[in-house]
């Protein structure tokens, strides 16, 4: 769930709650997208999710899970990433101070570093931007299939993930 997060910078919420029935075929591109009814958007507007590489893995590493829900755990649908699972993972690779939302702001930086325009990160992060369709097409649909998957071929392959946080003054 956490590598769907900062792959595609969707919320927890939305991660949560993400259903079979919402993903559209793409077979001319060879992918996948997500179309989030607005009542599980935080601004209530349905929602676009393209799937770079490792968002798509992630996808089809659970499909055939359940029925319903892409992310489960012991064939029940997880209700929040910021769990068990996650202190403990954070933890372990000894970044405590890490939070779930951070992975959708983590997502967006990797986005600008990597050169998308803003208005592709407006539509990326399911920001309101009043220009957003859930009629994309083709080329649309692949010149953002491409800025998700430019995050991912930066460091030649080698996820970077740099975490800042302001250290408290004395």
């Amino acid at each position: 769930m956490s590598l769907f997060a900062v792959n595609t910078g969707c919320r927890d919420s939305e991660i949560c709650n993400l259903q079979w029935q919402w993903e559209v075929k793409v077979p001319e591109l060879d992918t996948s997208v997500f179309i989030f009814p607005g009542q599980y958007v935080k601004n209530r507007d349905d929602r676009l999710v393209v799937l770079n590489r490792i968002a798509l893995f992630v996808v089809n590493q659970c499909r055939g899970q359940h029925a319903k829900h892409v992310f489960t755990y012991k064939a029940r649908p997880v209700t929040r990433m910021l769990n068990s699972a996650w202190l403990r993972a954070r933890k372990k690779v000894d970044l405590p101070q890490v939070r779930v939302h951070d992975l959708k702001h983590t997502f967006g930086r990797r986005l600008r570093a990597a050169g998308v325009s803003f208005e592709d990160r407006q539509d990326l992060l399911g920001h309101r931007s009043g220009r957003i369709t859930t009629h994309y097409s083709a080329a649309e649909l692949s010149r953002l299939i491409d800025a998700v998957n430019s995050v991912c071929d930066r460091g030649q392959g080698k996820p970077e993930l740099v975490v800042l946080r302001r250290l408290s003054v004395s």
